[in-house]
């Protein structure tokens, strides 16, 4: 399980490093829920795609028993995913803090 800090309305803010370390474990299962026009131009490598303007939480692949982590273009529409994801029923409570954004800040891959 990944630490957290705070967060918004029950959602933890994961840091982009933390992130990328359970990638490469094998521990998160990454969440983009930007839409199309944005990912065509870039995204975090093994990324399952499911847009705001389409998002449905059945939709999200069983996890497996990693953890499910939402992000974005900044870290909001992120959030509003994990909340709507609880809502469901889901125990889906983590983002990346500052989305892309902050990925690409701290120098982590991205593909083109």
């Amino acid at each position: 399980m990944l630490g957290g800090s705070g967060g918004r309305g029950g959602v933890r803010d994961l840091k982009p490093e933390d992130v990328a370390r359970g990638l490469a474990k094998g521990t998160v299962l990454i969440v983009d829920v930007r839409e199309p026009r944005e990912i065509a131009l870039e995204r975090i490598p093994r990324s399952f795609y499911l847009p705001m303007s389409a998002f449905n939480p059945d939709l999200i692949p069983d996890p497996e028993g990693r953890t499910v982590v939402f992000y974005c273009a900044s870290g909001i529409r992120s959030v509003v995913a994990s909340q709507v994801a609880q809502a469901a029923g889901m125990p889906y409570d983590a983002h990346l803090a500052g989305g892309l954004k902050a990925w690409k800040a701290v120098g982590l891959p991205i593909e083109q």
